[in-house]
């Protein structure tokens, strides 16, 4: 069997991870999931992640004819990509982990390139997902915080300390409610899947209701819903025209567990960004293609774009 260059995925998460071997144009040759051990304390996720990708190095070895050329990971929380250091991530309890050079160590010395999360993911809509074919797009997942990715001539900027694109901490409710960041009236505080989770099940009265409840009861008519949906909306909507104002995107790119409402979102979405804006341009707002692949896919990607701007020995 004649060798087949590739090279291991890492998509980490709070509780769990997906990996997989990606080839070099972009095929799937293998798909994995664990759990990321997080009960048992940060230095056992450390350890969950490099075992898992020794396994792979492993089996990429055995099945494809030759070990991974290199390794990509995504992180969540605050990451220093040139350093190869996750500075800081809340609900994994890591602080200043040296995750490139950890990894490479038990990889054998292959090159790794680490990642933010959503940035990562950003990097797989907009090359290869969504935003295929434009060269300036944002990418807005909205899950159980908000975040972004802004997307340039296929690549992502993280600029300057790495904090581009946050897109959920920009104020659209002044004195609104409180955010973790230290802010009042953020936007994740009240368009994310858990801010609309809350508003719901406080309008319903059904603790256990959540953002998916809530967008079929404004499916079925139900008043209240709609109230809830259209404030979640509305504040959605602000916060975005302020980043076509500063980003003027071609493509906006929306995600995150809320997307899966489809148009029950985008169309109400796209007419109340459309009111909003005077002088912008209005990009074309569209859903990510990728689903929970995008952040592994990413990654993949990271890894071959460290290959191809290594120097040669």
């Amino acid at each position: 069997m004649k060798p087949v260059k590739h090279v291991i995925a890492l998509d980490v998460g709070g509780t769990g991870m997906k990996a997989a071997l990606i080839a070099e144009d972009g095929t799937l040759l293998h798909e994995a999931r664990r759990a990321t051990g997080r009960e048992r304390g940060p230095e056992a996720v450390v350890e969950t992640i490099l075992d898992f990708a020794s396994e792979l190095l492993v089996l990429g070895l055995e099945r494809f004819g030759t070990a991974a050329s290199a390794a990509g990971v995504a992180v969540p929380g605050i990451v220093d990509a040139d350093r190869g250091i996750a500075v800081y991530a809340a609900n994994l309890g890591w602080r200043d982990v040296p995750m490139r050079e950890l990894l490479g160590r038990r990889l054998g010395g292959i090159p790794v390139a680490l990642g933010h999360d959503v940035r990562t993911g950003g990097l797989a809509e907009g090359r290869i997902g969504a935003g295929h074919g434009a060269d300036r797009f944002l990418f807005v997942p909205l899950g159980t915080g908000i975040a972004g990715a802004i997307g340039i001539a296929g690549a992502i900027e993280a600029g300057a300390h790495g904090y581009a694109g946050e897109i959920g901490h920009i104020v659209v409710r002044p004195g609104g409610p409180a955010c973790g960041c230290g802010q009042h009236g953020c936007l994740e505080t009240l368009a994310s899947a858990s801010a609309v989770s809350r508003a719901w099940a406080a309008a319903s009265g059904d603790p256990d209701a959540d953002a998916a409840d809530c967008a079929k009861a404004v499916e079925s008519g139900d008043a209240r819903a709609r109230e809830v949906w259209l404030s979640a909306i509305g504040a959605l909507a602000d916060g975005l025209v302020t980043a076509i104002t500063l980003l003027d995107p071609r493509t906006l790119i929306i995600g995150g567990g809320l997307a899966e409402a489809g148009e029950t979102l985008f169309t109400p979405l796209r007419a109340a960004v459309e009111e909003r804006v005077t002088f912008q341009r209005l990009p074309e707002i569209v859903p990510a293609a990728l689903g929970d692949t995008a952040g592994c896919l990413g990654a993949g990607l990271l890894a071959w774009d460290l290959l191809a701007t290594e120097v040669p020995a």
